[in-house]
């Protein structure tokens, strides 16, 4: 069972570092132009890319949950049939979102009143990424399905081929043309057209089944597809909304606080993405086992799934113990923003042994469509954060923030384990 999660769980993993890596390189790029609000427009701009593109994150999760099933039931037709349904909602939606990136970015930019100087700049960054929702999109329902399939070295490549391409073009546009965020935008514009290519050359490995237009829209089985999914997007509606208001009781604290708090979260966005890799391992193991009817495998699954979390979280605990403020100097050269991270430095320390249990369960829930008690254990977890920080931030300021986020992380991981032991595995 191990080496099955280290198959899938390594190229995971080796895909994942590239993505808080390319962050890394955006914020670096900017935090080194001199001032922090160059810092602050990435990460609002960030956000609101975040907030649209978690909104359809169902995409890759409900695509890989279901398309697992397909695979351990060797059912050839009902994966081929997940592929293009995911393909079709993942266009449209896209597109849609280009034809209103007015009104999306108006009201997204109200919510976070970030300042009119931070919101000129994350305006320019957000215009010309936009364009870029179709493709985003689209490697979403492909990454889910590669996953789903078991080869999660397509996932890895593709990956690689947006990271690399993103981060070559960004430095290029940048450094070479002086462009600035425009730059990094545009960069990161031109590996998203450029990975979503990738992803339909490795499509053709694949032998899928033909079908019909009738096939794609038949209602019964349209029905499972989309109850996956909507529990799956309402999920993430509450991440978004904690996500959000994270970032927007950063932005009233001022573009200081606004900047520590960027900073220190790409500690927990290095840690998720690692994570992230156990939990794909997770779903596309799970979901084999849940179709192929072999629930013994999949309780032994949850198991090592749970040790590997454990060790990592001891892992990145140690790291940034011993490294963390020397990370946080290759981000950002600003001696105000370095000095007040110390200040709430304490907080990322707690983050992986609070937060390694809720990732683990995402990929079980997700691997077993189990999409309800996915739904509902964040939705407790959502009003856990939200309590925490109203109750307590007019004494704590900042620290009451950090501490409802820790305490969101531990309450994800408490209920989902408490489903699961609830659910009848036979």
């Amino acid at each position: 069972m191990n080496r099955k999660i280290l198959r899938l769980a390594i190229p995971s993993i080796a895909a994942n570092i590239t993505t808080p890596l390319l962050a890394l390189v955006d914020t670096a790029i900017v935090g080194h132009m001199g001032s922090e609000l160059y810092i602050a427009a990435i990460a609002v701009g960030g956000v609101m890319f975040n907030m649209l593109y978690w909104l359809f994150s169902f995409l890759r999760g409900g695509t890989s949950g279901l398309s697992a099933q397909a695979c351990g039931a060797n059912d050839n037709r009902a994966s081929t049939l997940v592929l293009r349904r995911a393909l079709i909602v993942a266009v449209g939606a896209g597109l849609l979102m280009v034809a209103l990136q007015q009104p999306i970015f108006r009201l997204m930019s109200w919510f976070l009143d970030a300042g009119e100087e931070t919101t000129r700049l994350a305006s320019l960054y957000f215009h010309i990424l936009i364009y870029g929702a179709p493709a985003v999109l689209g490697n979403y329902a492909m990454s889910g399905w590669f996953l789903g399939m078991q080869n999660s070295r397509m996932l890895l490549w593709v990956s690689l081929t947006i990271n690399v391409v993103n981060i070559l073009s960004s430095l290029l546009l940048v450094y070479a043309f002086g462009l600035g965020i425009a730059g990094v935008a545009t960069g990161s514009l031109i590996a998203q057209w450029v990975g979503f290519g990738a992803g339909f050359l490795f499509l053709w490995r694949y032998k899928l089944t033909s079908t019909t237009l009738s096939d794609i829209v038949r209602w019964s089985e349209l029905r499972r597809f989309f109850s996956v999914n909507i529990d799956v997007m309402l999920r993430t509606v509450c991440l978004i909304a904690v996500t959000l208001w994270f970032t927007r009781a950063g932005s009233l604290q001022g573009p200081l606080v606004l900047a520590v708090n960027t900073l220190l979260m790409q500690l927990f966005l290095l840690f998720s993405y690692m994570m992230d890799g156990f939990a794909f391992a997770g779903e596309a193991l799970v979901g084999r086992f849940v179709g192929a009817r072999d629930f013994p495998s999949l309780r032994l699954c949850v198991k090592r799934l749970f040790v590997w979390g454990a060790a990592w979280a001891a892992f990145f605990t140690l790291l940034y113990l011993i490294g963390g403020e020397g990370f946080l100097k290759l981000l950002s050269d600003d001696p105000n923003v370095i000095d007040a991270s110390s200040e709430y430095f304490t907080w990322a320390l707690t983050i992986p042994f609070a937060g390694f249990a809720a990732f683990a369960w995402d990929g079980v829930f997700i691997g077993a469509t189990m999409t309800r008690g996915l739904l509902l254990s964040m939705f407790g977890a959502m009003v856990t954060f939200f309590l925490t920080y109203l109750l307590l931030f007019p004494t704590m300021g900042n620290h009451a923030l950090w501490l409802a986020f820790i305490l969101y992380l531990a309450v994800r991981g408490i209920l989902q384990t408490i489903i699961f032991i609830r659910h009848r595995w036979n």
